[in-house]
């Protein structure tokens, strides 16, 4: 008997491509999606996907959806309050691993190891360490479809929300953007794939701009904010 899983789906190509590489491995039996959802918007955490583009992409790909639902802006203790709840309930079901599609971030990872460790699941990370380069392509290669959902302009312009990624998109990218967006560059919504039972079918809408404030930190206390571009996607 496989062990069962959970699948952290943050609806976007990293966690397409990890899903598709754990099913195909068939090592686990994975028993939802679980996805983080702003309770008072109803959309993907970062990403700025509507919860009805998310709850159709479950469907199209044959799997039930768990959705943890967080206050506006939440604090770190009660973002862990919650996801020990829920990992927590999760697990009184047979759950004992929990998957998702990080790349590289060291400290990333160590925070999702140690929240499961007191909880008894281990965390499972099928792209680690995995040439990012490497991985956009075969991404596309498989035929995967993916928009971009949501860009930092830190890093980006608004130029690039909305944009379909392909061959193009990737030669367009500055240098010192990581391919796969791993820093946090870019989120995306993919819509259609090697093992979605059909596409999902959406419309493009307007490019809103949406600020926040920057955390303090022991070394710089003056207010700043962060500015992010997010493309609206409307379910059809």
């Amino acid at each position: 008997m496989k062990p069962k899983a959970i699948f952290n789906w943050s609806s976007g190509k990293d966690s397409a491509l990890s899903l598709y590489k754990t099913l195909k491995e068939d090592q686990f039996e994975i028993t939802s999606l679980l996805t983080s959802i702003n309770q008072e918007f109803q959309r993907i955490s970062m990403h700025g996907v509507h919860v009805s583009l998310l709850e159709k992409q479950a469907q199209s790909l044959g799997l039930n959806l768990i959705k943890m639902e967080l206050p506006k802006e939440p604090s770190m203790e009660e973002y862990r309050e919650m996801i020990s709840k829920t990992m927590t309930e999760i697990k009184s079901q047979g759950v004992t691993h929990s998957i998702f599609g990080d790349i590289f971030l060291e400290d990333l990872r160590k925070y999702r190891e140690n929240q499961l460790e007191t909880i008894g699941i281990k965390a499972v990370f099928p792209l680690w360490k995995q040439n990012t380069t490497d991985l956009i392509h075969e991404f596309l290669d498989l035929g995967f479809k993916t928009i971009v959902t949501c860009v930092n302009e830190t890093y980006l312009d608004k130029s690039f929300a909305g944009r379909m990624i392909d061959k193009d998109f990737i030669k367009d990218l500055p240098k010192n953007i990581d391919p796969c967006g791993e820093n946090g560059e870019f989120h995306t919504f993919t819509f259609d794939g090697p093992f979605f039972k059909n596409p999902i079918d959406f419309k493009v809408g307007e490019i809103v701009k949406k600020t926040y404030p920057k955390p303090k930190t022991d070394d710089n206390d003056e207010d700043g904010e962060y500015v992010f571009w997010f493309c609206d996607l409307i379910s059809k």
